[in-house]
């Protein structure tokens, strides 16, 4: 692995989310003296937080997996992560609901979820299952060290037995035909593959080695941080405080200073910050035009499917919905290729829908609740434009709620007393490129060696972390673009091997003083 040359002995980490906290939490661990700046009043990045008629909205991620990840950013410092957040294991992990009116609880409990298979398709299904399970917990193996949590400096490190070992395991297939080999029904096959839409990509084009992401959700379990998914990045940053790095927010940053090919300084709205290296943790765009270098490559990037988003503060809510709750739509290969090719909003939408308060009702005033609606839709280069979302957002939530209502919500949008619409048209003021928080899509062209590297040509003391460059999109794949970024610095330590399974869920209580936020 190529490290950083030179001296690296203070740390300029632009943008306190996730991956530049976890940036930080490791180059602390290591030595390194480190300064977070963020252009926000508080920590999260795209995991930040609205407050509005004391409702307390998470505007980014909802689901949490892979929780081992994150400790290991907090072990880096000798802090533990159940010391600091309170995590809650999800049961069920999600809900699913589909147009037949049929719906099925998503467990990660093998054997609960076997019977819930059997009764909702019958024993053969419940036997698909099973294979389907082992084979993704197999997917998981074969990739977590080699192909996500790794550091590439060329396609050529590619040529590795494991490679050979994922092909066998059928993981260059195509991720649809794979979960199709073990379940015969349709409803079933949209519960495990519906996930390589976090990666860009349509089932039916998306490479089954993608099964990871439906490991991560479906086998590994879904957790819900206690106080909402900003407490995350809330509590990274007090323990990467406590450990010594300098966070200074409402600092968004105006340029660099270079000598040569070396980033020299830091300058924000505030002043000018000396530095020996810098972690830059802004869309790829932002990015390479603070560095002023921006790669070839042979192809122009593709970007992911944006997303809609409603956040509905209630005066009631709804026994069908579980804390996630999938509503399918009848339309499948149709939703597909409306979000990435013909760029219509989804004539027949398939949404995620979190009621956040259904495991902490502290998050809504008493007696109120509180619903993320999320409705996949076309990034702004396949679909609408900025100005076109500027009319088009308030029709299109309407539309929203209008078939949650037909879907069994009766009186959702006469229940909403607060509210919070996100459209293409924020995340592109907010810098996200092709107006979409999900960054470069996982096509071939864009996985592995191939996604945009973490360091950049021109530059020797600049590295990128992100869910823009390795190894991508999704909070657990960020956390390790944070600690990939940090060894780009410090160099590669010895790795310990890996568990298949996460560790047992934390489970204890978060005191009143860590509660508070990180001051600012």
């Amino acid at each position: 692995m190529k490290a950083l040359p030179g001296r690296t002995d203070h740390v300029v980490v632009v943008g306190a989310g996730l991956a530049g906290l976890a940036a930080a939490l490791h180059l602390l661990a290591a030595g390194r003296r480190v300064t977070v700046v963020e252009r926000d009043g508080l920590p999260g990045g795209r995991a930040g937080r609205v407050e509005r008629g004391g409702y307390r909205m998470d505007t980014g991620p909802t689901v949490l997996t892979m929780p081992d990840l994150l400790d290991e950013a907090f072990a880096a410092v000798g802090a533990r992560l159940r010391d600091h957040v309170d995590l809650v294991p999800l049961q069920p992990a999600y809900r699913a609901r589909f147009a037949d009116g049929s719906a099925l609880d998503v467990h990660t409990d093998a054997e609960a979820m076997a019977a819930e298979v059997e009764r909702f398709a019958g024993a053969r299904e419940a036997a698909g299952y099973r294979r389907l399970r082992r084979w993704l917990t197999e997917l998981y193996g074969l990739q977590i060290d080699r192909f996500i949590d790794a550091n590439f400096d060329s396609p050529w490190q590619l040529a590795h037995p494991d490679l050979a070992r994922l092909a066998l395991a059928g993981g260059f297939g195509s991720l649809d035909r794979a979960i199709g080999r073990h379940l015969g029904d349709e409803r079933l096959r949209r519960v495990f593959s519906f996930q390589s839409l976090y990666a860009g990509v349509a089932p039916s084009r998306a490479l089954a080695a993608y099964g990871v992401i439906a490991y991560m959700d479906t086998v590994a379990g879904v957790y819900f941080p206690r106080g909402g998914m900003h407490a995350v990045p809330a509590a990274m940053a007090r323990v990467a405080a406590a450990a010594g790095a300098e966070l200074r927010y409402d600092e968004p940053v105006e340029r660099l200073e270079r000598r040569g090919e070396r980033i020299t300084a830091v300058v924000t709205a505030a002043g000018r910050i000396a530095c020996d290296a810098v972690v830059l943790t802004p869309d790829l765009p932002v990015s390479y035009r603070l560095l002023g270098r921006r790669p070839r490559r042979p192809a122009r990037l593709r970007h992911s499917p944006s997303a809609v988003v409603l956040h509905a503060g209630t005066r009631r809510t709804w026994p069908l919905l579980a804390h996630h709750t999938i509503s399918f739509g009848a339309a499948w290969e149709g939703t597909f290729r409306e979000l990435t090719r013909t760029g219509r909003v989804m004539s027949d939408p398939s949404l995620l829908i979190t009621r956040p308060t259904a495991t902490d009702p502290t998050l809504a005033p008493p007696g109120r609740h509180l619903h993320y609606i999320l409705a996949p839709c076309p990034n702004t280069e396949v679909g609408p434009d900025v100005l076109h979302w500027g009319e088009l957002g308030a029709r299109y939530r309407d539309a929203l709620v209008g078939t949650l209502e037909d879907r069994g919500l009766h009186g959702l949008g006469e229940a909403i007393e607060e509210e919070c619409l996100v459209t293409p048209a924020d995340w592109a003021a907010r810098g996200h490129a092709a107006g979409t928080p999900f960054s470069v899509a996982h096509t071939f062209a864009q996985t592995g060696p191939f996604r945009p590297r973490n360091l950049v040509r021109g530059t020797e003391n600049a590295v990128l972390a992100g869910c823009g460059t390795t190894p991508g999109v999704g909070v657990p794949t960020v956390l390790v673009s944070g600690k990939l970024a940090a060894l780009r610095i410090t160099g590669a330590p010895g790795r310990a091997p890996r568990r298949a399974d996460p560790p047992p869920p934390p489970t204890a209580a978060v005191s009143p003083a860590r509660r508070q936020e990180v001051p600012r």
